[in-house]
């Protein structure tokens, strides 16, 4: 079953690690998301493999 799953990222402004929820139902996404440790805005790339595994790709925003 397709569902949500919680990743662990690192964070590209503060390096702390922390848990985001991916929504495994859709292949490919891209959103921002903020950082709930220092609030800036984290530039998230998902893609979710045939297993449904996701990988999650990281970027500040202002490197976009």
């Amino acid at each position: 079953m397709i569902g949500v799953e919680a990743v662990s990222i690192g964070c590209p402004y503060c390096g702390e690690t922390i848990e985001i929820l991916v929504d495994c139902s859709v292949q490919r996404q891209s959103y921002i998301e903020d950082c709930e440790v220092c609030c800036r805005p984290i530039d998230l790339g998902v893609a979710i493999d045939e297993n449904g595994t996701p990988s999650v790709t990281t970027a500040r925003e202002d490197d976009a």
